[in-house]
């Protein structure tokens, strides 16, 4: 049968088995290498609040928390986008397209 990535949707290479995380969505089981991460920044501090303190030269700390999203998951967030068959080989970061050739 044909495949439709030549990673099979992984990045695990020659590993063999990976570990195993949950959807925060869903709740399923997902291979790390397969699972997209999404890292949010979150603050227990208003905006408004925040930003006066800013000015008056404080620190404000803020945690990172990690998701974890299945695939269909993701496409149903938005987190990622359904791609043409030419388009799937490109990769770009933080949603930058890459330049046509």
């Amino acid at each position: 049968m044909p495949m439709k990535r030549k990673s099979r949707g992984r990045s695990k290479g020659g590993k063999g088995r990976g570990s195993l995380v949950q959807c925060s969505q869903c709740g399923s089981l997902v291979p790390q290498d397969k699972a997209k991460k999404i890292f949010r920044r979150t603050t227990l501090i208003e905006p408004v609040l925040a930003r006066e303190l800013r000015q008056k030269g404080a620190y404000i700390p803020s945690n990172v928390s990690v998701r974890y999203y299945c695939i269909s998951c993701a496409v149903h967030r938005g987190v990622v986008k359904v791609r043409a068959k030419g388009e799937r080989k490109q990769r770009w970061r933080h949603g930058r397209r890459p330049r046509p050739r």
